[in-house]
């Protein structure tokens, strides 16, 4: 059975000042989403399923179901605010969905397959998606995560968040930490912490960059996990129930294990507006170099 991309799209780009989404970066007009689905199609997926929001969809349908047709089966599902389980309300002061937790949890009803989630504007890499197929086909019970070097991610445009992870010496996730205001400075990589403190991160540390395998079975442990979230969290209008929060709520009580497989391939994405010219510059570069064609869907 061919696994399925799952890409996380619904976010509207507030601080990149438009739909990055569809942002045109390749020489042919190619958005790191084509990038991604075409690296995801050479490492042997069979669907791609997309999580949008209502307010993009015509035009987000509009852009990618003419390249897609006949390359890849597509689905498309909607993050709404209002897709709660039964019991919950939600609030009169809340304007934005719940996290990307519970973007997974819009796709539950189009996949049955094994499935790896990766957010809609990050570059990835090749390399990437066939370390996570290529584990699809060994393993059927545990989840798994691709792992970037630290100073592999970091933005030279501004503060970045990034889970930083540990592993057991078979390689499997025992912890997911959230550092916030990462950046790089001339004494290294640092971040700051609750205190306003400076303190160094090392740059080969291993982090989540959100792109995780799961299988089918993660809808339910989501559905369950999102109830006990709304009941703590209903009422704050900025809380969001996220992928590591699931993740690590399944490791520390020992219901899931997820294998941790490292990545050499350079990140990159479009947290802010100025990074796009070297997201440009960069996948220029591999199009020259021959990882990519001058055109990813030329018939």
């Amino acid at each position: 059975m061919k696994p399925t991309l799952l890409i996380l799209a619904a976010g509207l780009g507030n601080r990149y000042g438009g739909v990055k989404q569809m942002d045109k970066i390749g020489p042919s007009g190619e958005s790191i989403i084509d990038y991604s689905i075409f690296d995801a199609i050479r490492a042997g997926f069979g669907k791609v399923v997309f999580v949008i929001n209502k307010k993009i969809e015509k035009d987000f349908k509009e852009v990618f179901e003419p390249k897609l047709n006949g390359e890849i089966k597509t689905e498309y599902v909607l993050q709404e605010i209002d897709s709660l389980p039964l019991g919950f309300k939600v609030p009169k002061d809340r304007v934005k969905p719940w996290g990307t937790a519970h973007a997974i949890l819009a796709a539950r009803d189009v996949i049955n397959e094994p499935f790896a989630v990766i957010n809609a504007d990050d570059f990835y890499g090749k390399g990437s998606y066939q370390t996570i197929a290529d584990y699809f086909k060994t393993n059927e019970n545990d989840f798994c995560m691709v792992g970037f070097q630290l100073n592999k991610t970091i933005s030279e445009s501004g503060t970045v968040s990034r889970g930083v992870c540990s592993t057991n010496k078979d390689h499997f996730l025992t912890d997911v930490v959230e550092y916030t205001q990462i950046q790089q400075s001339s004494n290294g990589i640092e971040f700051i912490d609750e205190n306003d403190d400076v303190k160094p991160l090392d740059p080969e540390r291993i982090v989540s960059m959100n792109f995780w395998g799961f299988t089918p079975v993660i809808f339910e442990y989501i559905h369950k996990g999102f109830k006990a979230f709304l009941k703590e969290n209903i009422d704050n209008p900025k809380s969001e129930y996220y992928i590591p929060t699931i993740v690590s709520d399944l490791v520390n009580a020992k219901q899931a294990r997820v294998k941790v497989l490292e990545c050499k391939d350079q990140w990159f994405g479009v947290t802010y507006k100025e990074d796009r010219p070297n997201v440009v510059k960069s996948i220029n570069q591999l199009v020259e170099d021959g990882d990519y064609p001058t055109n990813v869907w030329e018939k």
